[in-house]
């Protein structure tokens, strides 16, 4: 079955041709249907479409049909069921960050997207409407039903209504250092205390990660909460691996209602790179879905469902990219759909390759995306020759270049080296047009932040958004204290 999925990738524009001349027959046989009637041709059409598209493209019969927008490889067979792809976790050989062994679904469907005609727009696919399943969507080509889009709303970074100190700083023009923290395993919120003290002082907001490799932590909506108790700009992440709309659409109220403004939308890493392989990756969204759920929620008032906000919260929203992940304009074209969907700041994974961020600088240029949304590069130190390679061996998405790999070799020092890499890496993205800060993710060396930020000069003179101010209390009253209990 893979091979002939392949084999139809690749002959993407002939499948086109084929698609082509079926739409209008479809379309003509509308007046049939409806005087035989869907219901009764529901089963008989579906299990046709079913045999099929299962055989030519290995289709999962979503019943929401992209194939023309996806290069004819169905993005339903992609591990993580994305429906705006690739994802950053695609391999250097263009593998799929869940499967090795597999070849990514949209690398090959991006690809075979380059055999058809016409241009396809960088507008988002829909969230799924899971009742539609396993239906067929000729019929509803034949009937003539309207397909369904994603709202598009792109009025740049800088027209949305403030909504946070970040984004504040950013619309400023300030260059902009954010760091990468990882809740506790713990309900002490002391822990939490202890925790920021490494960065106070060095950094202008936290990005709280969410269950960051799929394992179990004190979660990102709870943490940004004691980070703001603590005077500290939180970036809440939120991921699609472990909630369905319903619930992310009400973490995302809940943590508006805290005071939680930044929100940074991640598909998620799959869970059976985590510690809880058993679990179901729910992927009810994807990134892209998410970014535009939240900006429906903030701009529209309302739920995916239609249903009003009577409040509606106040959002700076937030997507990820990856310049290092094959192909580059794959991923400039899911970038596109992320400031489309809604995304007025973008963070990157990892870069320790500063040629190659201005080569995707330039194209972002090109595109005008800078002005759209503020972007902000991902760099951190590496402590050894021996931990660079396990990051480039063991997670997807991450590329280092052999050079940086020798000079820590040769170092006498490789954890100090590693921390001058960095911040001569910030000196580097400072210079680069459209580069609007850096986002230091800094995994067991946080006390390593000050020292990057101080030899970086990242801040100018400047004073960062988390400095020396006195921190709330992060535990609440007992009874026996609180002056309001009887």
């Amino acid at each position: 079955m893979q091979a002939v999925r392949h084999w139809a990738a690749r002959n993407a524009g002939l499948m086109q041709r084929l698609y082509r001349a079926l739409e209008p027959l479809l379309r003509m046989l509308g007046p049939v249907a409806r005087m035989i009637g869907a219901q009764r041709l529901e089963r008989p059409l579906a299990l046709i479409e079913r045999a099929t598209k299962g055989f030519l493209f290995d289709c999962r019969m979503c019943g929401q049909c992209a194939l023309s927008t996806t290069g004819m490889a169905c993005p339903m067979n992609c591990p993580k069921r994305i429906r705006n792809g690739p994802c950053g976790g695609v391999r250097a050989d263009g593998s799929c960050e869940t499967d090795p062994a597999m070849r990514c679904v949209w690398v090959e469907g991006w690809q075979g997207r380059q055999r058809m005609r016409g241009a396809v727009p960088p507008a988002p696919n829909p969230e799924l409407d899971h009742r539609l399943e396993s239906t067929s969507s000729w019929l509803r080509v034949a009937l003539g039903a309207p397909k369904a889009r994603a709202p598009v709303h792109s009025p740049g970074a800088s027209a949305a209504p403030v909504a946070s100190d970040l984004q504040a700083l950013l619309a400023s023009g300030e260059f902009a250092v954010t760091a990468e923290i990882a809740p506790p395993d713990t309900a002490d919120p002391a822990e939490v205390s202890r925790q920021l003290e490494a960065f106070r002082g060095s950094v202008d907001a936290l990005n709280v990660t969410d269950a960051s490799g799929a394992n179990c932590h004190m979660s990102s909506l709870a943490m940004s909460a004691l980070l703001l108790q603590a005077g500290c700009e939180p970036v809440m992440q939120i991921t699609c691996r472990d909630r369905n709309r319903i619930a992310i659409q009400g973490d995302i109220l809940g943590a508006a209602a805290l005071g939680v403004r930044n929100v940074l939308c991640l598909t998620g890493d799959d869970v059976r790179n985590g510690d809880h392989p058993g679990a179901r990756f729910v992927g009810d969204l994807d990134a892209v879905t998410l970014v535009a759920a939240a900006r429906s929620m903030r701009d529209e008032g309302r739920f995916l469902s239609g249903r009003k906000i009577l409040s509606p919260p106040q959002l700076f929203l937030g997507a990820a990219d990856n310049p290092s992940a094959p192909p580059l304009q794959a991923r400039l074209e899911r970038l596109a759909r992320k400031v489309a969907a809604g995304a007025q700041f973008v963070q990157t994974q990892y870069c320790f390759d500063l040629e190659l961020m201005q080569r995707y600088m330039r194209e972002v240029r090109a595109q005008d995306l800078h002005r759209r949304c503020h972007i902000l590069v991902g760099v951190g130190p590496i402590a050894s020759a021996r931990a660079a390679r396990w990051l480039r061996a063991r997670v997807p998405g991450v590329m280092i270049p052999d050079r940086v790999i020798a000079r820590l070799e040769r170092a006498l020092d490789p954890c100090a080296e590693g921390r001058r890499i960095c911040a001569e890496m910030i000196e580097g993205l400072r210079q680069i047009e459209g580069v609007a800060g850096v986002h230091i993710m800094a995994a067991k060396q946080e006390e390593a932040v000050a020292e990057i930020v101080a030899a970086s000069a990242a801040l100018g003179q400047r004073a960062p958004l988390f400095h020396c101010a006195t921190p709330k209390p992060l535990n609440p009253p007992s009874a026996s204290e609180c002056n309001t209990c009887p």
